[in-house]
Formats: structure tokens, C-alpha cells, sequence
């Protein structure tokens, strides 16, 4: 089979196309030809900053078609079309490849959901439910309803995860206010369901949100926690949580300890990897539910444009990615 394997960290060069034998699955192990795999800035960080393992395929999520199963699993598995969720975590069997080999819990049934649909999923949309879950009024699960009555504020709304957390919460019947950072973006955020956009390079964003949730918001999707906090802190309603998914590059946050402590706000950090398992398997239980119902969508129409790439060229795939190219990037692997 073709794979792609890195060896060594360093920038997307180390990146090499490979010829590996098919591999067999071991006990609860399934084994699946990958149709296409989805690029997140997770897998150039970890190209770059986690030495491997002696050899390592990149490549947490993507979308393909069981083709074995190993000792304790269903065969009735074989066929099934299913996306991926962290493949690459602790272990070499990333999605850029023609196939790959996870525990069977991380193969999920795709319905009639497309390839690109199913890798897009895995690390934005598990994100995206997190922060939409984690606060101390949020429900622990996501539905058609569940978020009724509820305003989700999504700090970036034109990046994956905001595009994800825009998905989901309208899925979820809540009134979504997404920010950008130009009219472009904009149209991406309304494409993805958002209520509401703010440019908040041309408009005061506590004022307009505060015309939308006089009360203020119960959840912020938040991208940017450092240049945001000021923002965040005004607009945080009584109960709110403020759920940070990114680092602003490895700036430090400050918080106003007495304004927060007064309406009992939670400030939550969020990594999908390291979340309680009990919250991550409602997640992939939701994002999947969500799918299935059609509430997820992908292209240019969806707030989301979709870069294509072949596995030969997944080198500028990661440096697109790197270079925060706006939409998803996606691999395609084989024609499984």
C-alpha cells in the first residue's frame, strides 16, 4: 500500500511517500481503505514538535471502508462505510494512507454522509461539541433542541471549528453570534447557519452582541482567548463559560478574577485528546447523529471550501494548513 511517513520532525519535507505492506488488524482492530483524509493543524504541529515513534503516518481523521476486522469484532463490519476519529493519537496509523488500522470504537458508521463529510468530522466537530457541552448550563449531550433558548457566541466563525460550532449549534436550535475579520469571512460564518455575523474589524463587538443577548451569551466558542478575553468577559452572561480550543501561538491569558467571580463564569480548556472519555464518546454519539440527519454539511456552500489534494502531494497539503488556508483540506487516498 501507499502511505505517507515521517521519521523525523521537522517541516512538511520529512514527509515521504512510502510503499508498506497491508497491515493485519489485531484483536478489536479494524482494518479500513481509507477514501480521504482531512488535514488538521494538529497534525503539522505534531509533524513538527512530537518525535515519533521510529516511523509515523500523520493523520487523525478521514473516511473510508472496513475491509477486515480483527479477533472480537463484528464481521457484519465489513463494507461499512465509516470516518475516523484520532488515528494518530499515541499510535503510527494515521489516515494518510490507502489504509489504516484503528480500534474498532473509532471507526464510526457514515450512513449516506459522504467521504468528505466523514473527514471532516473527527478533531473540529469533537472540538466543537466540547465547547458547546462544557459549560455549567449547557447540556451534556447535543440534539435537535437542546440548545433552544440558548446564545452561543463563536469567536472565529470562518475557521473549522467555528464552522463546526456553528453546524452544531444550529442543529441544536440555538442563536448563534459568530465573529470575522472581514466580509468574506462573513459570508463563510452565514453560509454555516451563524444568526448573526460580526466584523469585528469594523464593528464594537461587546455593543452588538449586547443588542442580541442583553443578558449576555452562555458559551463562547473561542479561538483567540488572549485578544479576546476583554471581549469575552463583557459579554458572559450569568453562569457562562468561556471554552478556549486554541493557544493565540502560546500567549498567556488574563482573567479579571473579581468581574468572573460574581457570575459564577467558568473559563474551560479544551483538547479533544485528553477530555473525560465519558463526554468524548457523547461527542462522537452526537457528531455522528448529527451527520446521519444531514445537520452536517462541507463546501464553499456550507461555510466550509474544500481544498483537495492527492496523497502524492500531502506535503503541501500540511503546509497549507500551516498557512491557516481558510476552509478544509482534504487528501484524497484511494478510490475505496
Amino acid at each position: 500500500m501507499k502511505a505517507i511517513v515521517y521519521e523525523r520532525n521537522g517541516d512538511p519535507s520529512v514527509l515521504d511517500l512510502v510503499d508498506r505492506p497491508v497491515p493485519e488488524p489485531g484483536a478489536g482492530e479494524v482494518l479500513v481503505r481509507m477514501a480521504v483524509s482531512g488535514v488538521n493543524p494538529t497534525d503539522w504541529k505534531s509533524r513538527r514538535n512530537s518525535p515519533p515513534n521510529g516511523w509515523q503516518i500523520p493523520g487523525q481523521d478521514g473516511a473510508g471502508v472496513v475491509e477486515a476486522v480483527g479477533e472480537g469484532v463484528d464481521r457484519e463490519l465489513i463494507g461499512e462505510r465509516v470516518w475516523i476519529w484520532e488515528a494518530a493519537y499515541q499510535r503510527p496509523w494515521g489516515t494518510a494512507a490507502e489504509y489504516t488500522l484503528v480500534p474498532v470504537r473509532q471507526a464510526v458508521r457514515l450512513g449516506d454522509a459522504s467521504f468528505e463529510v466523514g473527514a471532516a468530522l473527527g478533531i473540529p466537530f469533537l472540538t466543537a461539541h466540547r465547547c458547546l457541552t462544557a459549560g455549567e448550563y449547557m447540556p451534556d449531550a447535543l440534539r435537535a433542541g437542546a440548545l433552544a433558548d440558548h446564545t452561543v457566541l463563536v469567536q472565529g466563525g470562518a475557521g473549522a471549528v467555528g464552522n463546526a460550532a456553528i453546524q452544531l449549534a444550529r442543529w441544536a436550535d440555538a442563536t448563534v453570534v459568530a465573529t470575522v475579520s472581514s466580509a468574506e469571512k462573513a459570508q463563510l460564518a452565514a453560509a454555516a447557519g451563524a444568526s448573526y455575523v460580526i466584523n469585528y474589524r469594523e464593528q464594537n463587538v461587546v455593543e452588538e452582541v449586547r443588542k442580541i443577548a442583553p443578558d449576555g451569551v452562555h458559551t463562547i466558542v473561542e479561538v483567540a482567548p488572549a485578544r479576546n478575553a476583554s471581549i469575552d468577559v463583557q459579554v458572559l452572561r450569568h453562569g457562562g463559560a468561556v471554552c478556549m480550543y486554541a493557544d493565540d501561538g502560546g500567549s498567556e491569558v488574563s482573567i479579571p478574577i473579581r468581574a468572573m467571580m460574581a457570575p459564577n463564569a467558568r473559563w474551560q480548556f479544551v483538547l479533544v485528546y485528553t477530555e473525560p472519555r465519558a463526554a468524548k464518546a457523547q461527542g462522537v454519539k452526537d457528531v455522528a447523529a448529527a451527520a446521519n440527519q444531514g445537520a452536517v454539511r462541507v463546501g464553499a456552500d456550507a461555510g466550509l471550501p474544500l481544498h483537495h489534494y492527492s496523497l502524492a502531494d500531502t506535503a503541501a497539503a500540511h503546509q497549507a494548513v500551516e498557512d491557516s488556508t481558510v476552509g478544509k483540506v482534504l487528501i484524497t487516498t484511494s478510490d475505496a
